[in-house]
Formats: C-alpha cells, sequence, structure tokens
C-alpha cells in the first residue's frame, strides 16, 4: 500500500504534540515534513536505495529512517510505537459529542500565529469532515502574534469570501476574530468590522495576575459588549509548555469572580469556550462544572495553530462529558444556519 512519507512525518509530530514531548523534536519532524513535501516521489525513492535521504535539509537519521520505512508502504515503526502507547480513550458520552460536533469555532492561520494558509487550514477541515471552520486571527494589539489591523482584517474577509466560492461540498468558512479584551474591557477592533465578522471569540491576553475585582470588571465589560459570542479561555492558564515554546512552562490561572463572569455569559447568551489545546485545558473542570450550573452555552474549540491540531477537540470533548455538558448547549453541535442565527440575534 502506497504511503506519503510527508504525512507520516505530520502525524508523528501530532502524536509528539499530544504527548507533550519536547519541541525541537516536534519541530524537527515538521521541518522534515515539510522537505519531504517538497521533494518529489522519484528523488527520495533514489536517495532511500541510495542511503543518502538524511543529506536532505532538515533531515537526520530518525526521520530519514521513517522517510525510507514510508517510501517502502510500511508504518514507519517511530509512528507505530507512539501509537501505540498513547492513551486517547474516548468513552462512550465522550464519543457521543464528539460525533456531534459540526465545526470548530477557533482557529489561526498563517496570517497571524498560525503555521499555515487559510486554504490549507480550511482542507484539513474539510477532509475531518466539518461543516465549518471559524478563521479566528488574533486582533491588533497582539503584535507578538501578527494581530490583523482593520485593513489586514478587512483584505482576510475578501480572500474568506474567494475561497468560499470554491467550495462545492457545503462547507463554509466563516469569517471570525480572536479578538484581545482591552484592560477596561473594550474589544481589540473596530466596531464596524465586528459587525462584520460571523463570529467573534474574545479572549485576555495581558495582565493575566490583575487583581480578582479590576479582572471581573474587565471580564464582564467585554461579555456584555453587543459584539461578543465566545468567551475564550477565560482563565489564561497554561498547564504545561506548549510545543516549541521555550519561556515558562505553566501559568497560573487569572482570578476572577467565575459566578458572576458566567452568570452574565448565561444571561447575554455568551459562549464559554471549552479550550482543546493540551497546554491549556481551559476552564479547569471545577469552574467548567460552575459554568454548566449557570446554564451558560459553551463551544468546544480546538485553538488549532497547525492543521493537524484541528482534531484536538475530542481532548475537549471528554472534559466537557466529564463535567456533564449537555449536547445541545454546545454551538458548534449546531449546524451554520443555526449558529449564524445566534450570533446574529438581537443583543438587545
Amino acid at each position: 500500500m502506497d504511503r506519503d512519507p510527508a504525512e507520516d512525518l505530520l502525524a508523528i509530530a501530532v502524536e509528539l504534540e499530544r504527548a507533550g514531548e519536547a519541541g525541537y523534536r516536534i519541530k524537527a519532524f515538521r521541518r522534515a515534513a515539510q522537505t519531504v513535501a517538497a521533494t518529489g516521489r522519484a528523488e527520495l525513492a533514489a536517495r532511500a536505495a541510495e542511503g543518502t535521504l538524511a543529506k536532505l535539509p532538515g533531515l537526520g537519521d530518525v526521520t530519514a529512517r521513517c522517510v525510507a520505512e514510508s517510501l517502502a508502504g510500511e508504518e514507519p515503526v517511530y509512528l507505530r510505537r507512539l501509537l501505540a502507547t498513547a492513551d486517547r480513550p474516548l468513552d462512550e458520552a465522550t464519543e457521543e459529542l464528539h460525533a456531534a460536533l459540526r465545526g470548530d469555532c477557533h482557529s489561526h492561520s498563517d496570517w497571524s500565529d498560525g503555521t499555515e494558509s487559510i486554504a490549507g487550514m480550511a482542507d484539513a477541515a474539510r477532509a475531518l469532515g466539518r461543516e465549518y471552520l471559524v478563521l479566528t486571527d488574533h486582533s491588533p494589539r497582539l503584535t507578538i502574534a501578527r494581530g490583523l489591523s482593520a485593513e489586514r482584517l478587512a483584505q482576510q474577509l475578501i480572500e474568506v469570501e474567494r475561497l468560499n466560492a470554491g467550495y462545492g461540498d457545503g462547507f463554509r468558512l466563516l469569517s471570525g476574530i480572536e479578538v484581545d479584551i482591552l484592560d477596561d474591557g473594550s474589544l481589540d477592533q473596530t466596531p464596524e468590522l465586528l459587525g462584520r465578522l460571523d463570529v467573534v471569540v474574545a479572549s485576555v491576553h495581558s495582565r493575566l495576575r490583575s487583581p480578582a475585582d479590576e479582572m471581573t470588571a474587565r471580564m464582564l465589560a467585554a461579555v456584555a459588549d453587543p459584539h461578543i459570542d465566545i468567551l475564550g479561555h477565560c482563565t489564561g492558564r497554561l498547564v504545561r509548555r506548549a510545543a516549541g515554546d521555550t519561556g515558562t512552562q505553566s501559568r497560573p490561572e487569572s482570578e476572577f469572580d467565575a459566578v458572576a463572569v458566567f452568570a452574565a455569559c448565561a444571561a447575554r447568551g455568551v459562549a464559554v469556550e471549552i479550550n482543546s489545546r493540551p497546554d491549556r485545558l481551559d476552564p479547569p473542570k471545577r469552574l467548567l462544572r460552575l459554568a454548566v450550573e449557570a446554564g451558560c452555552l459553551f463551544a468546544i474549540d480546538s485553538d488549532a495553530h497547525f492543521s493537524t491540531q484541528l482534531d484536538w477537540l475530542r481532548f475537549g470533548c471528554e472534559r466537557a462529558a466529564r463535567c456533564g455538558v449537555p449536547v445541545d448547549r454546545v454551538v458548534n453541535t449546531w449546524p451554520t444556519d443555526r449558529l449564524l442565527a445566534w450570533t446574529r440575534r438581537d443583543r438587545g
């Protein structure tokens, strides 16, 4: 059976990321995958026969061995071992919720701090059987993530429209943003542009160690904004180092009055994000249960910055199932028309 060595290398990178392995190892397999994808299969086969695969830029002995095994039609031993030791069981409740998901409301492209094109992210979502993917690149204030100015966001809307014109399978790329919640609770983009977007995710990315009363006021002001649809990764915590991150290994939760914030979300119809990233898993379970009790809506999101991370939704589903999140209160189990009717509702 023919195998794609570039896909096998990417699969290894994904499994390493899921396992929390060192970022340099993950990057090594991704770099190798890029080189292999750009090299013709005939050249790869010739190099495999000559034993010179490791001389290609970005390949070493380990990645070269994986490529050779893949070219021979075999599942690379490295990948097989990772899959055999992966601890990702899905129980019945988790499986039911995961199967009900129709889309993903939080993803990034190379227009901000993602690593793939918009088209690449959309194609990956389509391959996973999603009905929609919301593109939510960052807003201007987050300069470290190449946040989009108003002008660049307007250009991105044109690109989203262009791509949608080419999809004939019912899939839809939805426009959106992960907009920064500023210190006073206002949102980091013009109201006119926010009003043109299909979905608005609002998140705190700065001054995460503010006193609880200040953070509460900031979040309540954001939830009251008529443009917000989803409150993103509400505690801002990092439970372990993200792949490739050489900074702090973890980050504590922001402190705020969760009862007040979740009550406001429920009253305003703002969904609380269940962020599926293994380095975030936000909110923690005790707060997730509190949001369920408050009657909140939820969005189980991947927060993907790379196409293979779109499959991370299973992690959020597992935590949602453990905390009793009702399937019908997860907005991305809704079909596209219902989702858009919700985001375009009268906010009063």
